[in-house]
């Protein structure tokens, strides 16, 4: 049931709330997609490998920062969706200002901190030399958007906290276009601007995130919507700070060390050259791909179950299960199937260097023929955090990164005296998170929930994806579990 600012979805056809709820983001992700993949060709076929493999090595670090603020607005998502479920539009305002005093507040400091500590850190990620200067260049631009990028991040979590996926979008294709316009004029200095190079794509992502950000502040306040941010009432604000703080520390911790996990493993491809990285770079955007249909279906399930478990439909609780496995597995399989049959066209789009395809397509091969599971892993993790077991998926994502991808990729590509170790341990990553997050739904532990009775049910960090800042890479949103209010409060 659709009402003046948000949608039921206790009710109706669960393929159809599935499909209409996630086909915006998705969308939206598809856009930003083929902006990157745009920003990849002028960056990968007209500056070359280095350039490339400069852009690579940043993103780990983006991701560490960008963790942060994406952990806080999963507060802010989580609270939004709880205080506008129980219409507690008095919460629901104080929400709206600790988010703005939060995101103004880390998105500053992380910027400096950013700025900072970007030398060191690509120094320690083993950076080739010849690489490290452009990407010291580039990261260092890149990150002044940040502030933008995060409360853009901010007023997402605010519309589909209220479950609006429709708004965010439309500022999405903005965003994308600018870009996609930025890009080359500033790459190659058109229009009588000086030629910036590498550089120029990080330029164009500052300037479109400020212009987006304050074309949407003006449309959100002309809408007079509920959550339009402005200057915080700070008076009687502390209750509400802490418990976002307390929602999303853990989460902001959480892909904080998430991001570190890859960090580590980009670094270990390193290692192995310039080359190496480039061709990791290449074959992590058809990842991209893959990943957005089971990324954007694992949130609209998260939401589905949220809400369905907190009115005691266990019934339909499993019908979101099924649909979901059989659209995302369906999805995915496809995906694979194309990555695995033509990694060379798909890789062709990006580089054109033969010696970077051939390897690309050794991990195409290799973690290509292991994106079906990742779909079906997030069908799993959808459920149980939609149950506010979102600490298991937590912890199940940790182990899965820690105990497998970053060891053992360290000590197959040593053992085997080859990059490709690496691509194996990613793609047994993938099965243990499967088995765990399955053998979790399966158990029926997550079933504690329909049993609660609280009005406010205790809420943890959701599974953490990438952010969706770098114009070289695509949005993976992170799983938001949403919390309906209980049955008695249901209107």
């Amino acid at each position: 049931m659709t009402t003046k600012f948000g949608t039921d979805l206790t009710t109706g056809s669960i393929p159809r709330h599935i499909v209409t709820f996630s086909l915006p983001m998705l969308l939206g992700s598809l856009v930003q997609t083929a902006s990157s993949f745009v920003n990849a060709i002028w960056v990968g076929r007209f500056l070359g490998t280095s350039a490339l493999a400069a852009v690579t090595v940043s993103f780990p670090f983006i991701f560490i920062l960008f963790g942060i603020g994406m952990g806080m607005t999963l507060a802010t998502n989580i609270l939004v969706s709880q205080n506008y479920g129980a219409r507690r539009f008095e919460e629901l305002r104080r929400v709206v200002d600790s988010t703005t005093v939060l995101v103004i507040g880390l998105g500053l400091v992380l910027t400096v901190l950013g700025e900072l500590l970007a030398p060191s850190i690509l120094r320690a990620m083993d950076t080739p030399a010849e690489v490290f200067p452009a990407a010291t260049s580039y990261l260092r631009i890149f990150l002044l958007s940040m502030p933008f990028s995060f409360a853009m991040l901010a007023l997402r979590s605010l519309y589909q906290g209220v479950g609006d996926s429709k708004t965010p979008l439309y500022f999405q294709f903005a965003g994308v276009a600018l870009i996609t316009v930025l890009d080359p004029v500033l790459i190659f200095g058109w229009l009588g601007l000086p030629r910036l190079g590498l550089d120029g794509t990080a330029w164009a992502t500052l300037i479109s995130q400020a212009l987006v950000f304050l074309a949407a502040m003006v449309y959100v306040h002309k809408a007079k919507a509920p959550i339009a941010p402005g200057w915080p009432v700070l008076r009687g604000l502390r209750p509400m700070l802490q418990k976002t703080v307390r929602i999303g520390a853990p989460a902001s911790v959480q892909q904080s060390l998430v991001s570190i996990g890859m960090l580590l493993v980009t670094g270990v491809v390193n290692g192995f050259g310039e080359v190496a990285t480039a061709a990791y770079g290449a074959a992590s955007r058809i990842d991209q791909i893959a990943f957005l249909p089971a990324i954007n279906f694992g949130m609209a399930i998260s939401t589905l179950a949220g809400q369905n478990i907190g009115a005691g439909h266990e019934s339909r609780v499993r019908q979101i299960f099924k649909t979901g496995c059989l659209f995302s597995g369906a999805i995915t399989i496809v995906i694979s199937a194309v990555a695995v049959l033509f990694p060379e066209t798909l890789l062709r789009i990006f580089v054109t260097d033969p010696v970077v395809i051939e390897l690309g397509t050794s991990y195409l091969h290799i973690v290509g023929a292991c994106y079906v599971v990742f779909g079906l892993m997030f069908v799993s993790n959808g459920i149980i955090n939609g149950a506010g077991d979102t600490i298991v998926t937590t912890v199940m994502s940790l182990v899965s990164l820690w105990m497998v991808r970053v060891p053992v990729a360290y000590l197959l590509s040593r053992q085997m005296h080859s990059v490709k170790g690496i691509w194996y341990a990613i793609a047994l990553s993938f099965f243990v998170s499967l088995t765990a997050s399955m053998a979790y739904y399966f158990s029926g532990r997550w079933k504690r929930a329909l049993n609660k009775k609280k009005g406010e049910p205790e809420v943890a960090p959701a599974e953490p994806q990438i952010s969706p800042a770098d114009p070289l890479a695509a949005p993976v949103e992170p799983e938001v579990a949403k919390v309906s209010r209980p049955r008695a409060e249901k209107d």
